[in-house]
């Protein structure tokens, strides 16, 4: 069997974002839940790992949620259980989630010690009214203090960043880019602001209390995305990722794109894995942290929902997280989904995507309209 990674999710924040619809609860301060959530997580990690055997671990990530908000001495201690548990690779990729709070940067090198390698900081944008916009607890300040603590402290550092806010300017993104540049990543995530349903942004446009740009408006600041991290030595080798070369870029993120498995630990953590006999299957966590450290203790595994994809299932999986990336997907493993070659032919001459002998790749133009391209393909597969 191949190489495999783990998502550990941890749930608690500091503060809600009013944009964010991750499965998260406020952080009311360390105690017994906590304690408790940490001593499920390890014992679900330990269960679900006897069912893989030993493989190669190549990716840890701590996501949420805040895990920069845990103790680090507990990341520690799954660091070492996932390293005991499978052949962790000579380059194994250890990534923490942290925002650029004070308190949080000035625990920079515990998590260091423990064995995080990879940070990826929350900065989200360096302007204060920006960050009071999208309801941050941090200023842009603390981002620069943390991103200068971060690159002392680890090796590799990535940095995520939000635009198309409400008026906001080409002009204006490209600046904010270049000041971004200056905190010294390897690797930039640059998201649109997106309304998730349910969510105190998605609340307030239908209120309407302020507008999303338009969507050339927004397709402009995708532009300049490219544009200025390009001129600056980054690929885009997302949709939405930016990295300084191959090294530099998300190993953890990969294992999505490109299909791998992995498993997922913690409240509402998903995973994907590969059985001997080819079968792919998914798996989730119940989402609420009572239930998944009640789970844990009566089932000893934390799953509670594991569905064998289908053929179909799995391909169109593959044409979703695949064609985000420059290297596409290979239609070898998109045969499942017969897609009509007429709408194939009409993209590609379109310049919207590359279809050569073997591999359908979306072209710098597609991914700017990317959800309009995969979903036209997605209904030539139900429709041929």
């Amino acid at each position: 069997m191949g190489d495999v990674g783990v998502y550990v999710h941890w749930p608690y924040c500091a503060r809600i974002c009013p944009y964010c619809d991750f499965n998260v609860v406020r952080d009311r301060g360390r105690g017994e839940a906590q304690a408790a959530l940490l001593r499920a997580i390890v014992a679900d990690l330990w269960a679900q790992a006897e069912r893989l055997g030993r493989r190669r671990l190549i990716s840890i990530f701590f996501g949420g949620g805040t895990p920069s908000l845990m103790d680090p001495d507990w990341a520690g201690e799954i660091i070492a259980a996932a390293r005991g548990l499978f052949e962790a690779a000579d380059d194994l990729e250890v990534t923490l989630e942290a925002n650029p709070t004070d308190a949080e940067a000035g625990r920079f090198a515990a998590f260091a010690a423990a064995g995080v390698n990879r940070l990826s900081l929350g900065v989200q944008s360096l302007d204060d009214a920006a960050l009071a916009f999208l309801g941050r607890n941090h200023d842009a300040a603390a981002a620069r203090r943390a991103a200068e603590v971060a690159g002392r402290a680890f090796p590799r550092l990535s940095i995520d960043l939000i635009y198309a806010l409400p008026g906001q300017s080409p002009a204006a993104w490209r600046a904010a880019l270049i000041e971004a540049l200056a905190l010294g990543p390897e690797h930039v995530s640059a998201y649109q602001l997106t309304l998730e349903s349910g969510t105190a942004f998605d609340r307030a446009v239908q209120r309407g209390r302020w507008a999303p740009p338009e969507a050339d408006a927004a397709g402009a600041l995708f532009e300049a995305t490219d544009d200025v991290l390009g001129a600056a030595g980054f690929d885009a080798y997302e949709v939405s990722n930016h990295a300084r070369g191959e090294t530099a870029r998300s190993r953890h993120n990969l294992i999505y794109w490109r299909g791998g498995d992995y498993l997922g630990v913690g409240p509402g953590a998903h995973g994907r894995l590969t059985t001997p006999d080819g079968a792919r299957w998914s798996t989730l966590t119940p989402a609420r942290i009572a239930d998944y450290v009640a789970r844990v203790a009566t089932a000893r595994c934390g799953v509670a929902e594991r569905e064998r994809l289908s053929p179909s299932e799995a391909a169109l999986e593959r044409l979703l997280m695949g064609l985000r990336t420059v290297e596409g997907v290979a239609l070898a493993e998109l045969a499942a989904l017969a897609l009509d070659p007429a709408t194939i032919d009409r993209l590609a001459s379109g310049e919207y995507i590359e279809a050569g002998a073997d591999r359908l790749v979306v072209t710098r133009r597609g991914r700017a309209v990317l959800d309009r391209i995969t979903l036209e393909l997605a209904q030539s597969a139900a429709s041929g």
